[in-house]
């Protein structure tokens, strides 16, 4: 079970494998007097794929319409330090009639979070949510540079049920910033039963700095470009997360940590314009000699680079082609693999509203390659 097994089929499938609910930056608020307030908002992707000869006659190319990702978020404030989140998520539009992660219904909980937001350098937030991780994590589905963004060996989290869903977890967040210094610091139930029989919890840790202009989101989520309105962009983060007796089973556990480094450059050109680069180095540690049933994560480094641009143009509509290349090293088990996407976004308002198109090859080193054909819209309110 070591090893990286290519994900893109399921990826393809659902556009782009939408594992992360989005942050919750779209909204309309609604003003109840004395410091209370409630936001409202709601998120959409959805689309059509085509995979080559991955129809049920194996020789056919495939082709469906999905919905990846249906989303209600609210929010709101009971002072000016105390707020809440609460997101859900659709969860047989995630996974079609088979619920491989026994949600137990159609809509779940993917965040559920209580926040004390002290200062802008001293915060806490209790209940379900993302744990501090890579870029791609924090950017969740809709804020996310490309449209697959998960294709890439991914984390306990996401591992749909025994630690945790879609990216989120039970615990306890504290985050901040000091001048261009960002930091979020977690603790986390992690991988719950199975191997983990002394009850070890999980730690995640992010932290970035940012260079040039300082980026601007809500809490310690992050996005993958700002199609230029940001300004000039360039973050380096460092981001760690460790667990005890993680992976593996009873009988057999085995320890887990990963070690990311993810870097955002943006340039924000006349016009309108910008150019984007978007990349990434993860390292997981889960090397286990278990077998049979347990929970078991993929072993090894990969990377990741995206280079797009955005046209610039006095319009509402703008648009940013980009490359994606994704390359695999399996320490143990498991087929070396590359990926490639040809992306085409189409931009109308933002990260809110948003057509793509593109184009995946995979290459990998043991087995047949193949390809496919996808065509996205997102929108959220």
């Amino acid at each position: 079970m070591n090893g990286f097994a290519p994900k893109v089929r399921h990826s393809l499938a659902c556009l782009g494998g939408s594992l992360l609910a989005a942050n919750a930056y779209a909204a309309g608020t609604i003003d109840l007097g004395d410091g209370r307030s409630v936001s409202i908002g709601a998120g959409l992707r959805a689309g059509y794929s085509m995979v080559e000869d991955a129809a049920p006659s194996g020789t056919d190319d495939s082709s469906d319409f999905n919905v990846s990702a249906a989303r209600v978020y609210i929010s709101g404030a009971a002072s000016e330090t105390i707020k809440f989140e609460l997101n859900t998520e659709c969860i047989d539009c995630v996974f079609g009639e088979t619920d491989p992660i026994g949600a137990g219904g159609s809509i779940d909980i993917l965040d559920a979070i209580a926040k004390f937001e002290l200062s802008p350098e001293f915060n806490i937030w209790v209940g379900r949510m993302l744990t501090p991780a890579d870029r791609i994590e924090m950017n969740g589905p809709f804020y996310g540079l490309s449209w697959n963004q998960y294709n890439v060996p991914l984390l306990p989290s996401d591992d749909l049920g025994q630690a945790g869903l879609l990216g989120r977890d039970d615990g306890v967040t504290v985050w901040g910033a000091t001048g261009k210094f960002q930091y979020s610091v977690g603790l986390f139930d992690g991988v719950d039963g199975g191997p983990n029989q002394e009850d070890n919890l999980l730690f995640a840790t992010r932290l970035a700095y940012n260079f040039l202009t300082m980026e601007s989101n809500p809490g310690y989520y992050t996005s993958g470009t700002y199609f230029g309105t940001a300004g000039d962009i360039f973050t380096v983060a460092l981001s760690y997360q460790q667990q005890s007796d993680a992976i593996g089973t009873a009988l057999n556990p085995s320890d887990f940590d990963a070690t990311m480094l993810d870097v955002l450059y943006e340039n924000a050109l006349s016009g309108g314009a910008a150019f984007t680069i978007e990349a990434e180095y993860k390292q997981i540690e889960a090397e286990t000699t278990a077998t049979g049933t347990g929970f078991y994560l993929q072993d090894g480094d990969s990377y990741y680079m995206t280079v797009a641009y955005l046209f610039g143009s006095d319009k509402t509509t703008k648009y940013q082609p980009y490359v994606r290349f994704v390359s695999t090293d399996p320490d143990t088990s498991g087929s070396e693999y590359e990926i490639t996407e040809l992306g085409l976004n189409i931009v109308f308002r933002g990260h809110n509203g948003r057509i793509n198109v593109n184009y995946l090859d995979t290459d990998p080193a043991v087995g047949s390659s193949f390809s496919g054909l996808q065509f996205g819209v997102q929108v959220q309110i």
